[in-house]
């Protein structure tokens, strides 16, 4: 069967019947551009979502000291766990599938000073590993603290961008010296601009991070906040936490089965639930817009059906001069993809320029930063062609095989 033929069986069936045809078309474009919509909107809240998640870091958890509520070797109930500085280095050489532990001190409303401007901080006590586990990267032209800055307390600072906006306006703040506590301290750096849903000690963009040891000399605090960590092999998260208490109670004397000893956040846990959560989401998206893909199908069957009413006679000629019921089935069947794919292909291009614009729009408004843009993927456009496949060949097979049963004999006597 040449596609020449079957383009001008297609042409003339479309001018015979153009209203039903072209409305069905209409149709399965509505239906495609709505899943590719919903799919991409799906798609679009994933990824920002993601990306917030990921602003406090992948792949880490989060633990500090709480009160004991065992006794324990003599020892009684209601004690308080106390980290101290070296704890960190004592459970890297300890646990060798920890890829990282970086240790952290807290102080809120810090006095700062710079020019004639004077607010409050918050300030953090941080190591270099920080930059990578919590994703805390520097704009270009700064840096992050380095092991130097920790060896030597050197006074230098590392500034959230809305404190670096809040503090010095359009003035590059890399090299200015601002003063906590009237201790002078050189900006040495500012965070890139992300998002950052979760937190357990204020928003990263409002800090100000200094290197521990600096911490320590200034402020003098004895105990450790608390401790970041992360696993090498992230599958081995549950395991890394349980030999992290483990040592822990070791070395500050707690049952390792003492719930209340320690607390831990597990981030990476509840960023797979998030994600296990969005895409259920996407799932439920999809289905709605199948099913407005599953309407026009049935739309796209009835046209064959009636398609095959009219061309009774035509069907019985063609097989009373030796046409098999092969190709019956298959001109039929080819007729139902052939609209199916022209009304997918016209919502397929109007949903990627739909979104294409969306994308390139600049829309200043709070719900993008949480919900993000619409946004198609290769994975996307795979899935709509495959639904697209199926349904045509689904809507086109029942209408083609009645075609293809048709009675030579009894079709030339049809009306």
């Amino acid at each position: 069967m040449q596609l020449s033929t079957l383009y001008n069986i297609f042409v003339r069936d479309f001018r015979k019947q153009s209203l039903r045809i072209g409305l069905t078309i209409v149709a399965l474009a509505w239906g495609t551009l709505s899943i590719m919509l919903l799919l991409g909107f799906g798609e679009g809240m994933h990824q920002q979502m993601s990306e917030n998640q990921a602003g406090i870091g992948t792949g880490i958890s989060v633990i500090w000291g709480g009160n004991t509520s065992m006794p324990y070797k003599g020892l009684g109930r209601g004690r308080k766990i106390w980290f101290h500085a070296g704890d960190g280095e004592y459970l890297k050489q300890l646990i060798p599938e920890l890829e990282a532990v970086g240790e952290e001190y807290h102080r809120w409303g810090v006095r700062v000073r710079w020019a004639d401007k004077v607010m409050t901080q918050h300030i953090n006590g941080v190591e270099p590993v920080y930059e990578d586990i919590r994703n805390i990267v520097p704009r270009v032209g700064g840096r992050m603290v380095n092991e130097i800055d920790i060896e030597l307390k050197r006074r230098v600072a590392f500034i959230g961008w809305e404190t670096a906006r809040d503090i010095f306006g359009d003035v590059d703040p890399v090299g200015e010296t601002i003063y906590l506590q009237d201790l002078p301290f050189t900006v040495i750096g500012v965070l890139v601009e992300k998002n950052q849903w979760n937190s357990y000690s204020g928003q990263d963009q409002s800090t100000i991070f200094i290197p521990t040891t600096t911490f320590v000399a200034v402020f003098g605090d004895p105990y450790l906040d608390n401790m970041v960590f992360k696993p090498r092999d992230l599958d081995q998260m549950d395991m890394v936490k349980e030999r992290v208490t483990e040592a822990l109670a070791a070395r500050y004397k707690f049952h390792p089965d003492d719930e209340s000893a320690l607390s831990i956040w597990d981030i990476a846990e509840s960023m797979r639930e998030f994600n296990a959560m969005l895409i259920g989401i996407k799932i439920f998206l999809g289905i709605i817009g199948g099913l407005t893909l599953l309407i026009a199908s049935v739309g796209v069957a009835n046209i064959m059906y009636v398609s095959i009413k009219e061309r009774t006679r035509e069907i019985g000629i063609k097989m009373a001069v030796g046409a098999r019921k092969s190709y019956i089935l298959i001109q039929f069947l080819i007729e139902a993809l052939l609209i199916t794919a022209t009304g997918g292909f016209i919502g397929m291009m109007l949903a990627y320029v739909a979104t294409e614009t969306f994308q390139r729009v600049d829309i200043q408004a709070d719900w993008v930063e949480w919900l993000g843009k619409p946004t198609i993927s290769a994975d996307i456009g795979i899935i709509v062609v495959a639904i697209l496949g199926v349904m045509g060949l689904i809507a086109g097979f029942f209408p083609a095989l009645r075609a293809a049963s048709v009675s030579p004999v009894e079709s030339l006597r049809y009306e």
